[in-house]
């Protein structure tokens, strides 16, 4: 299969191709890896290449992706015998002992595993710039970031090395990759795709797994494959009425959508992004649904000081387990990680489990909103990506430096107004997409705009809890309305 030939066709044409014997599984791995060699060289994105081993790895003929090559995160997504490094240092000696879940599964569904891909250190930023990987970049523009935490996957998809990848998203780490590569990104209810077997809920259930894509079908097909509980899972949600892969082919009903354009945290918002929101209500009222100015009402810099405690505590359980399970030491980590680390570590108990009682405040304003509201739409993003490097500024070291030692000399700070003006900095160019973690409900970001220096902008879908199938019916209307597909042709014509 030539390069030029794999580039046209999404997972699922692929597979259906292997399937009717037109094409081999290892011609399709051959060109994966390809492509992979023409491109990953200037964007990074590949930070553990597995070439060898995926044309030799076994697939399960007759499955829903049969011989299809696909990349993993390399944050959780443990694959039995591989490294999983989660961007750090501190752990480039953690090997799997078994697959995850997600990887049992995806391989039941007959994917092939071409590597890992590159993330930020323990996936904590919207940019992928690790000490241990290097800068991924974006392939729109390698001068500016793909995202993160998920920016590795999102710049191999774009750039066609696979037709998916794996992501996660414990703050938007699924939608702002899609929305900076011009990608759909789903992220699921929280119990809808299992964590097993090494986590129960990931970040204490703000985190799930799926996978980036190019087309929704391929995300929808991948949502059946992945679904559903393993054992020893903390709870079970409904399964859906039908395959995802079924209903998103139903036309969606006539939907009362809510749209804000306006921070949760009253930052400012690109004119970009607003534009990309109101082209897109534009063309809902085309399309017949009921579109008015909207917004849940919740409390935003309550919630951003819920997801920094959240951020902190993960962070610095993480580190304790690096240091006793792999001897990593303080210098093995990144200053943002150290700091984050101390923060997690001085923060007192009862502040941590308040503002973890607090994610029910946001629920129930969410829960209020959807009474009146079948989806919210709003940006992705709230500012276009960031250039390379652009966010490690001076100002910023000397502001973590001056916190460390604040806290090595044992002040107080979590109720100061410097910790406040760090989640603000942390949270100002993403805005959009925590509270959908906090609260659990599923979020997408649809690729339907691009700048006049073609830059993809994406829009940002949230539904309530378990209701991905609407989610993913009304992204196939507006794949019909708007297609995006085209204009990969035209990226990799540049790469």
């Amino acid at each position: 299969m030539k390069q030029s030939e794999y580039l046209r066709y999404d997972a699922v044409a692929l597979a259906d191709l292997i399937r009717r014997g037109e094409v081999s599984a290892s011609e399709v791995c051959e060109a994966a890896i390809e492509r992979a060699a023409s491109v990953n060289a200037k964007l990074n994105a590949i930070c553990h290449p597995q070439f060898s081993d995926a044309l030799g790895q076994a697939y399960t003929p007759d499955s829903t992706f049969s011989g299809v090559p696909m990349l993993l995160k390399d944050l959780a997504q443990e694959q039995q015998g591989q490294p999983c490094t989660y961007g750090s240092r501190g752990l480039k000696h953690n090997i799997a002992p078994r697959d995850s879940e997600f990887v049992r599964r995806a391989r039941a569904g007959g994917l092939v595993f071409l590597g890992r891909t590159a993330t930020p250190e323990f996936g904590l930023k919207a940019v992928t710039e690790s000490k241990l990987w290097g800068p991924s970049r974006n392939p729109w523009n390698t001068e500016l970031t793909p995202g993160g935490s998920s920016g590795g996957s999102g710049a191999a998809v774009a750039a066609g090395i696979v037709p998916m990848a794996g992501a996660n998203d414990g703050g938007g780490s699924i939608r702002i990759p899609a929305g900076y590569n011009g990608l759909f990104g789903l992220k699921p209810s929280r119990g809808r795709i299992s964590s097993g077997p090494f986590t129960g809920e990931a970040w204490t259930g703000a985190s799930t797994d799926h996978v980036v894509t190019r087309t929704v079908r391929d995300s929808a097909a991948m949502l059946d494959v992945l679904a559903g509980p393993a054992v020893g899972d903390p709870f079970i949600i409904a399964p859906p009425v039908a395959p995802y892969a079924e209903l998103m082919q139903q036309a969606p009903r006539r939907l009362k959508i809510g749209v804000f354009t306006s921070s949760p945290y009253e930052t400012d918002v690109a004119r970009e992004c607003v534009d990309a929101v109101e082209d897109t209500a534009r063309t809902l009222e085309n399309l017949g649904h009921q579109v008015e100015y909207a917004r849940p009402e919740f409390d935003g810099m309550a919630l951003a000081r819920c997801y920094l405690g959240l951020y902190f505590g993960e962070v610095s359980t993480l580190m304790g387990r690096a240091k006793t399970q792999f001897g990593a030491r303080d210098d093995d980590f990144e200053l943002d990680t150290r700091l984050i680390g101390m923060l997690g570590q001085s923060m007192p108990l009862p502040d941590y489990v308040r503002r973890r009682q607090q994610w029910n405040d946001f629920t129930r304003a969410l829960g209020a909103f959807f009474q009146g509201y079948d989806m919210y739409l709003c940006p992705t993003a709230g500012q276009l990506p960031a250039r390379i490097g652009e966010l490690d500024t001076p100002a910023h070291l000397q502001v973590a430096a001056r916190l460390m030692l604040m806290l090595k000399a044992g002040k107080m700070v979590h109720r100061s107004g410097q910790v406040d003006q760090m989640a603000l900095e942390s949270l100002a160019r993403t805005p959009f997409t925590q509270l959908a973690n906090l609260t659990g409900t599923p979020a997408m970001s649809v690729p339907l705009y691009w700048t006049a220096t073609g830059l993809p902008v994406g829009v940002q879908f949230g539904a309530p809890h378990g209701d991905e199938g609407t989610l993913l019916q009304l992204a196939a209307q507006l794949e019909e309305a708007n297609p995006w597909f085209g204009r990969y042709e035209l990226l990799e014509a540049t790469l």
